[in-house]
């Protein structure tokens, strides 16, 4: 077995899959981190425009609160409007590409058995595919308002229905992650992966819940710590500032920092979405070893033919 590769394709039981979950991160951060950024890169530009339109408009709105300036508050609040509108739609992109950008990494990682280092391998999925992607993530859309209108009635259910919530939440999250894989790795139609994602889940509901609950706890503290860089600069800056009597409403480097920092949190959030998938896609190698038994059929049979 290469050193750089770990078999994905195990029955895996809950803590085996927390154990290589990380450790395939581990072996492949540098790698896909080089393909989120090549392929990330015009939309982390428009995340900046975005951040200063809103940075932009808070400012303005803190200078009409305190009397600085001549700005408008509503010139300021149509700026902040205007780029969390921006926001959500340039983000409904960038979390389809970097869902996609994770499936595809982890199919050819398990075709290669090696960190991939070539990006347009990666993107060569998502091409063939760009079809049954843009389908997946309508039947997608239209499978999560409706989870929202009963998530909406199970919220006037004090505790039992919050739990329920969240348990149905992390399922269809595994639902989505794990029927997304199916697609893009067995060539199926978004209906026919989305019955197979479920034939998947259904005999290891909780493994898989427990699983997307545990690791999007653990991931979600490690993307904090790292945010805690970019969040003691802005507060270090703001303490002094304030302690100072600066006008931060009419300071340029005010300005600056809190845009990168806005800019920052933003594409953390987009690198989130890649880590999530990974969650699901082990998850995908290990429920489908475990009900289908290929590569284990397999290697038995290698072992037969040597002998």
């Amino acid at each position: 077995m290469k050193e750089n590769y770990i078999e994905l394709k195990e029955s895996r039981d809950f803590g085996d899959i927390i154990n290589t979950y990380f450790e395939f991160f581990k072996l492949n951060l540098k790698s896909f981190t080089n393909v989120f950024i090549s392929y990330n890169g015009i939309f982390i530009f428009l995340l900046l425009g975005i951040s200063y339109l809103m940075v932009t408009g808070f400012i303005g709105m803190y200078n009409v609160e305190t009397g600085f300036g001549n700005g408008s508050e509503d010139e300021s609040a149509m700026l902040v409007g205007f780029g969390l509108i921006l926001f959500c739609l340039v983000f409904i992109i960038i979390a389809a590409l970097n869902y996609s950008l994770a499936s595809s990494y982890m199919i050819k990682y398990d075709e290669q058995k090696q960190v991939i280092a070539d990006k347009k391998q990666v993107w060569s999925i998502i091409g063939n595919n760009i079809g049954r992607i843009l389908i997946f993530i309508i039947l997608l859309a239209v499978i999560y308002v409706i989870y929202m209108i009963i998530s909406l009635v199970l919220s006037f259910i004090p505790l039992i229905g919050f739990l329920v919530q969240n348990v149905i939440g992390f399922a269809l999250t595994a639902w989505f992650g794990i029927s997304f894989m199916v697609m893009l790795n067995e060539n199926k139609s978004p209906i026919d992966a989305f019955g197979e994602g479920w034939d998947l889940i259904k005999s290891n509901f909780w493994k898989t819940v427990g699983a997307n609950f545990i690791l999007g706890i653990l991931v979600g503290l490690l993307l904090l710590l790292i945010l805690m860089i970019p969040g003691i600069i802005v507060g270090v800056y703001t303490y002094h500032a304030v302690s100072i009597d600066t006008a931060i409403g009419e300071s340029v480097l005010a300005k600056v920092i809190y845009t990168f920092g806005l800019c920052i949190f933003f594409v953390v959030i987009a690198y989130s979405q890649s880590l999530s998938q990974f969650i699901n896609g082990i998850l995908y190698y290990s429920l489908h070893e475990e009900k289908y038994n290929i590569n284990t059929r397999q290697k038995i049979d290698q072992i037969g033919a040597s002998e």
